[in-house]
């Protein structure tokens, strides 16, 4: 009695995996509509869609036209979302070919709208019928479902002009840039810079002047310098030499010339003017 339980045993295990494997996928309660802008709701073409066959008339999409498919996908009869749902259209004679994909949902519901700035150039310009096929599949041992569902007609309106397709990216070598940069930064007119010159030395006797107006005591002096005489000889140098610094950054030099040399003198300043101002 036990060896008949075990081969029933052995044929059910080798049954289901082959079981699984005849499952395929496909759709069921699908339909075509084709809606013209500003057309009442239902008087455009409708169809129902069948797996087994493709739709025995042609199904034209003119430019102010909307294709519509609705659909339920399907792992053998139960409703289910693949992992990939797409409309692929083909123009046989040249063998180009583009795909759209469907919006679905959880439940096996899925939906296409396409019209005609949905299609590219090389296809919507062609003057035969295009080939469209609805391909379903996913991961597992189901088999996918890939078959031809309608011929579709382009359209177009003769007073448009037809759309031209742009020349496509291609990597390579191109032409040498010419960099301009922009010209150098020009000092102003001499007679500007010798007024204020004139103006800035004239400005140092009335400055004299009014120190020594003011009861300035220099007495004081020669003994500041001969505490520390060089904290003062390098505090007056340095102040001296930042002004020479400026000078020359006016006539001659540049930003990253001056920086360096003025750091280093404005250095010299703060560490011997505080040793000879103390």
């Amino acid at each position: 009695m036990r060896l008949p339980a075990t081969i029933s045993a052995l044929l059910l295990t080798c049954a289901s995996p082959l079981a699984a494997a005849a499952s395929s996928w496909g759709f069921a309660d699908a339909t075509i509509s084709i809606q013209s802008k500003g057309a009442g709701v239902g008087t455009g073409l409708k169809e129902n869609l069948s797996e087994s066959k493709a739709l025995p008339k042609r199904v034209e999409l003119g430019p102010a036209d909307t294709l519509k498919i609705i659909l339920t996908t399907q792992e053998g009869k139960s409703a289910k979302r693949p992992h990939q749902a797409f409309l692929s259209v083909e123009d046989l004679s040249t063998g180009l070919e583009t795909s759209f994909p469907l919006s679905v949902k959880e439940s096996g519901k899925a939906k296409l709208e396409l019209a005609q700035k949905d299609i590219p150039t090389q296809l919507l310009t062609t003057s035969d019928l295009l080939s469209a096929s609805l391909i379903i599949a996913s991961f597992g041992t189901s088999s996918p479902y890939s078959s031809k569902a309608f011929d579709l007609a382009i359209q177009t309106d003769p007073n448009v002009p037809a759309p031209k397709s742009e020349k496509p990216l291609r990597y390579g070598k191109l032409s040498e840039i010419h960099h301009i940069f922009r010209a150098d930064p020009k000092s102003p007119p001499k007679i500007i810079s010798l007024v204020f010159t004139v103006l800035v030395l004239g400005a140092l006797p009335v400055l004299l002047g009014t120190w020594l107006m003011l009861g300035a005591n220099a007495n004081h002096l020669s003994k500041a310098l001969g505490n520390a005489p060089v904290s003062h000889g390098l505090f007056i140098g340095a102040i001296v030499a930042m002004e020479g610094i400026f000078f020359m950054y006016y006539t001659a030099w540049n930003l990253f010339t001056t920086l360096p040399v003025a750091a280093t003198a404005g250095t010299v300043i703060f560490l011997s003017g505080s040793r000879a101002l103390t």
